[in-house]
C-alpha cells in the first residue's frame, strides 16, 4: 500500500450544472446527492481504502485551495496542488507527476475525478486494487471502463479487444479505439455492437510507465515540469508553477497520451458509476416520486408536471404546473427553466451570461 498513490482533479468548475455549480462554488464542493458529504470528501474517503491518507493528492485551482482545505482538513499543504490557470488535465497530471516523483520513484499511482459518483465501493476497491498491481507487473497505461446500460451521448466511449489470455484478470483488454461523445445513431450501434465501455476518465499506472509516455507523446508538457526537479516540495514550488502555467500547452491526456500510445489497457466494470456531469444524470441518481419528479427542496408543489428535476432553495415556496421533461433550478440570484434534452446547451448558455450579464452570475 506504500506504493499507492491518488491524485484528485478537482479543478473544474462544473458549468453544465449551473445554476448550481458555479465558479466561485462548483459541483465537487456541494453535496449534491444529500448525503451529508460533498463530491469531493466522497471521493477522498473512497481513496483512503486504497492509499495512505499522506499519498492522496488534490490537483485544484489556486482559487479553490482554501475550500479543499476545509472540506479535507487531514490534507497537508504539500497534498494540495494549486494550479493558478485551467489548463485541462495533462499538465495538471504532470505537475502530480513530479510531486510524487520527489516521494517515490516506485510509485503506482490512480487519477480520478473529485466529483464523480460510484455507488458499488467494495467493488471499485477491488478493481482499483488489481488494476494497480497489473500496473505494477506491465507497462500498462490503464484506464477504467464502465459497462454501458444505455446509448448515452454525454459520454466518451473506449472500443476493447476480445482477448482475455493477457492478464489473470479477465476483465482486462486491450485498447482498440477511443471516441468522444457520440451522435445516438452512433451509440446505438456502440451499444449493439457488445465491445464498447463507457469512458469513466479513471486512470491507473506506474509512475514510470506514465513519464515514459510523457516522453514520448508530449515532451514539450514533460519537459517544462521536469525543469522543476529540485524545486518541488519547496518553497520554489508556487513561483515555477505560476510560471510554467503561463507557458504550458491546453491538452488532455485523452488526447494527448492515451489515443496515440500502443499501450493502452481498459478494465471493465460495473461500478455502480455516474460522472454526474449534468442534471439529467442528477435525475437518474436521484429518488422520484409517483409523477417521476426528482424534487431538491422542502417547499415544492407540482401539478400535472412529470419527468422533472426541481431543485430550489429548502426555504423557498415553489409552484410548478405543466411541466414535462424539464430542468428547474435556482440558487441565489439565478434560475434555469431547460427542458432535459438540452442540457448540453447549459455550457453554451454560462459563456453567454458571461459575456451579456458578467461574472457575477456564473
Amino acid at each position: 500500500m506504500k506504493n499507492n498513490y491518488c491524485v484528485i482533479m478537482a479543478g473544474g468548475i462544473g458549468a453544465r450544472f449551473w445554476p448550481m455549480s458555479t465558479s466561485s462554488h462548483p459541483k465537487q464542493f456541494i453535496d449534491i446527492l444529500g448525503t451529508g458529504e460533498t463530491l469531493i470528501q466522497q471521493t477522498y474517503n473512497r481513496f483512503l481504502k486504497v492509499c495512505l491518507p499522506e499519498n492522496i493528492y488534490v490537483v485544484t485551482s489556486e482559487n479553490y485551495r482554501q475550500m479543499v482545505k476545509e472540506q479535507l482538513p487531514n490534507m497537508l499543504d504539500y497534498q494540495i496542488l494549486g494550479e493558478p490557470s485551467m489548463r485541462n488535465t495533462a499538465p495538471c497530471i504532470a505537475y502530480a507527476n513530479y510531486k510524487i516523483l520527489s516521494k517515490n520513484p516506485n510509485a503506482r499511482i490512480v487519477v480520478a475525478p473529485s466529483d464523480h459518483i460510484i455507488l458499488k465501493e467494495e467493488a471499485f476497491v477491488k478493481v482499483i486494487n488489481e488494476a494497480l498491481r497489473a500496473v505494477a507487473e506491465h507497462d500498462w497505461l490503464m484506464t477504467i471502463g464502465i459497462k454501458p446500460n444505455r446509448a448515452d451521448t454525454g459520454y466518451g466511449y473506449i472500443q476493447y479487444n476480445d482477448n482475455e489470455d493477457i492478464h489473470s484478470v479477465k476483465d482486462i483488454h486491450s485498447v482498440k479505439t477511443f471516441t468522444e461523445k457520440p451522435n445516438r445513431e452512433l451509440a446505438l450501434s456502440f451499444i449493439e455492437s457488445g465491445d464498447f465501455l463507457w469512458n469513466a476518465g479513471i486512470f491507473i499506472w506506474s509512475l514510470k510507465s506514465i513519464q515514459k509516455a510523457f516522453e514520448e507523446y508530449l515532451p514539450e508538457v514533460n519537459s517544462l515540469f521536469a525543469a522543476g526537479i529540485g524545486k518541488y516540495n519547496t518553497e520554489q514550488e508556487a513561483d515555477f508553477i505560476n510560471d510554467t502555467y503561463n507557458k504550458c500547452t491546453n491538452i488532455s491526456i485523452d488526447y494527448g497520451i492515451m489515443e496515440k500510445a500502443k499501450n493502452v489497457y481498459v478494465y471493465a466494470a460495473d461500478l455502480g458509476w455516474s460522472d454526474l456531469g449534468t442534471w439529467g444524470s442528477l435525475f437518474e441518481n436521484k429518488e422520484r416520486n409517483n409523477d417521476n419528479n426528482a424534487i431538491i427542496g422542502k417547499n415544492v408543489m407540482t401539478y400535472n408536471t412529470k419527468n422533472c428535476i426541481i431543485n430550489m432553495p429548502k426555504n423557498k415556496l415553489v409552484v410548478v404546473q405543466g411541466l414535462d421533461d424539464y430542468i428547474v433550478a435556482e440558487k441565489d440570484h439565478a434560475l434555469l427553466i431547460c427542458k432535459k434534452e438540452d442540457e448540453q446547451m447549459i455550457r453554451n448558455i454560462v459563456n453567454d451570461i458571461k459575456i451579456e450579464k458578467g461574472e457575477q452570475f456564473t
